[in-house]
């Protein structure tokens, strides 16, 4: 009688194991076994991280393994069950690899296809076309559309956490509670006796040290020190937590009528402004969306602000780029004057400290909630409803999606929600969170997420023009480094231009993205069709680096850069002057955000900066869905490459005041999951 070993890994999650029933049943090309119980209640088996063989017993020898059923039956209470593989040995001393990585919920079975990656013309018996098919169907059940706001990305149908699927929820629930989180922050940095301070103002920039946690040697120490100065203010447009807004100014926008003699004292090469222009030496930062948008009314006793500025900067002969001109709003006149680097000291301030808030604006709901948290859920909905779990592109793209659905859903079920966090310290609360994102979305472009394409429509591209960019300089290395493992799999699974045309797979996953996840606009210039491999590996580096890297980049440095109040204001609560003269260090701290709303940011900018305990950095994939040799070298090559960008940042940052760590491969998570 032929005997097959069984191995069966559990999880090592909390709760990860079960005292239900497991039952197996090998489908062979021949044949199947018989239902076999590999659980019986209460005998330790599928513990939290265990590793359990058994051995099943066929009456005549069933041929190839080509799947595994494997079913959880109730024994006495409710109790999901985490199985990372199932390992095959058969009686010829074979082994087949079935990776699962998947929650059994309730009395639920799955089939599990072997290891392998197979695309769907590699896939010739009904047995394997059906398993395919079937589990699209049932995923497609699972993992729906749904429209959150008009104008937004699709986004998951699921009012909680708990509604969605068991496979992309948070292991625990408990450390994704974004209430609980700026709670626990709040205490941590000892600020939680001014919480509910609103509409209290601090008395001077001193007083806001008291809810400032100061760490010595840290970039937020060396930010409180500098904040007021020019340099810094720059430097932030290249290095700083928003690194994207800042563009060559080839030409003076008509609304912002900068004239040489206002900005000559500026200027440093004996140029008028134009030929500065002309010579490249001039940029812009334009945050024109604000335009409109509705300030923060939910708090009837503190009316809130927002601004839509202009800030023209200038690349100095020390190559510092400095700001020169700012104008608060967007139509020019008398009651919009353009602020100058040579009027009063406050006037000045009171004008950048405007820019920095604007910034904080678009950086949190452009930046970092739009262009990494929705576009790459919609990439995972997608990969989920399109692309099975035998597929290449769904073994290469889970990784770099995981719990990203999960946070995104948890984010709209506390904190951008109406009447959630984000309405308790910030002018765009309210709604106005809302009007941002629609109006991002119709300037949005797909080539805007590849990455050496955004550098390059910007005209920031050129070391020698624009040294000292870090973000653009770390970027491109982690982006080709990126590029490159994407092409290695590519290329071992599709041998031409053809197989990727006809993959119906890809194709109906790429369609899904722009015609339902993106509403079908094509403005957005997202592909509706893939049919070269060097478009299928820049479709992919893009879904990857988004999720990773870019992530990374505008996310991590939020503590940074924006724990200091004054430097990155979330509210203001005068509008901004309309002539100069008149900005007193009084005036500035009763525009600056009150004591209640300064420790809910700092709340919010401190736990968003925190890495997720047993954090996975890119590169790392121990979820071991690929089996196959040549993809694992791949992953090797990928590891030794960052490994050496991760060296050469730490070398380059040694001694350095102000160290740019944020595109370091090894403080890059796989995903979005914060």
């Amino acid at each position: 009688m032929p005997s097959y070993t069984v191995t069966v890994a559990t999880g090592s999650q909390w709760f990860a194991g079960t005292d239900d029933y497991i039952y197996l049943t090998l489908v062979g090309s021949e044949g199947c076994s018989e239902r076999t119980l590999l659980d019986k209640a209460f005998y330790n088996d599928f513990e939290r991280g265990a590793v359990d063989s058994y051995d099943v017993n066929v009456a005549e020898d069933v041929g190839e393994i080509q799947l595994v059923k494997i079913e959880k039956r109730r024994y006495w209470v409710q109790d999901d069950w985490y199985c990372k593989y199932i390992t095959v040995k058969t009686p010829a001393g074979d082994y087949v690899e079935f990776p699962c990585y998947r929650w059994f919920s309730d009395e639920q079975e799955i089939v599990l296809r072997d290891g392998t990656a197979r695309l769907p013309k590699d896939d010739v018996t009904q047995v394997a076309k059906q398993h395919r098919r079937k589990e699209l169907e049932e995923r497609q059940k699972l993992y729906r559309w749904m429209e959150w706001h008009p104008g937004f990305p699709l986004s998951i149908d699921a009012k909680t956490c708990k509604d969605l699927p068991r496979d992309i929820q948070f292991d625990s629930e408990k450390g994704v509670d974004f209430i609980l989180n700026y709670t626990k922050a709040m205490e941590n940095l000892y600020v939680n006796r001014f919480m509910h301070m609103f509409q209290s103002s601090w008395s001077d920039f001193a007083d806001f040290e008291q809810i400032f946690l100061r760490i010595s040697n840290t970039i937020s120490e060396y930010v409180m020190q500098h904040w007021q100065e020019d340099f810094m203010f720059g430097y932030q447009y290249l290095n700083g937590c928003n690194p994207v807004m800042i563009q060559k100014c080839t030409k003076l926008p008509d609304n912002f009528p900068v004239t040489t003699e206002m900005v000559d004292c500026s200027l440093e090469r004996n140029l008028t402004l134009e030929e500065e222009i002309k010579a490249g030496n001039v940029y812009i930062a334009d945050y024109s969306l604000l335009d409109g948008v509705s300030a923060n009314s939910t708090d009837p006793c503190t009316i809130q602000y927002l601004a839509a500025p202009i800030c023209l900067l200038y690349k100095n002969l020390q190559n510092k780029v400095l700001p020169i001109a700012i104008q608060l709003a967007q139509t020019p006149g008398e009651n919009n004057p353009i602020y100058l680097p040579s009027d009063e000291k406050y006037d000045w301030l009171l004008a950048k400290i405007w820019v920095r808030s604007s910034d904080f604006h678009i950086h949190q709901t452009v930046t970092h909630l739009l262009r990494t948290h929705l576009i790459s859920e919609v990439f995972g909905i997608a990969m989920y409803r399109q692309l099975p779990a035998v597929h290449p592109l769904f073994k290469l793209i889970l990784p770099h999606v995981k719990f990203t659905i999960a946070i995104n859903t948890k984010a709209r079920e506390q904190l951008i929600c109406e009447c959630g966090l984000f309405d308790k310290a910030n002018a765009t609360g309210g709604g106005g969170h809302v009007q941002l994102v629609q109006r991002a979305m119709k300037q949005f472009k797909f080539s805007s997420l590849c990455f050496p394409e955004e550098i390059q429509m910007r005209g920031v591209a050129s070391k020698e023009e624009l040294p000292y960019y870090l973000y653009r300089d770390d970027g491109n290395m982690v982006w080709e480094a990126t590029k490159s493992f994407v092409s290695d799999v590519v290329n071992i699974y599709y041998d031409s231009d053809e197989t990727v045309s006809t993959d119906v797979e890809l194709q109906a996953f790429v369609k899904d993205v722009c015609i339902f996840g993106l509403n079908g606009n094509e403005d957005l210039g997202f592909p509706k069709t893939i049919m070269t491999r060097d478009k299928l590996i820049e479709y992919v580096t893009v879904i990857i680096f988004i999720a990773s890297s870019q992530h990374a980049a505008v996310n991590f440095g939020q503590f940074d850069w924006c724990s200091w109040i004054p430097n990155s204001p979330p509210t203001m609560r005068r509008p901004p002057p309309t002539e100069k003269g008149v900005v007193t260090i009084n005036y500035i701290i009763e525009s600056l955000p009150d004591r209640g709303r300064s420790c809910w940011h700092l709340g919010a900018v401190w736990a968003l900066s925190q890495f997720q305990e047993n954090e996975l950095f890119l590169g790392m994939y121990t979820d071991e869905h690929f089996i196959e040799k040549p993809v694992k070298n791949a992953m090797k090559k990928f590891r030794k490459k960052l490994d050496e960008i991760s060296s050469i940042i730490k070398e380059r940052n040694k001694n350095k005041k102000l160290p740019y760590y944020y595109f370091s491969p090894d403080r890059i998570p796989n995903s979005v999951a914060v």
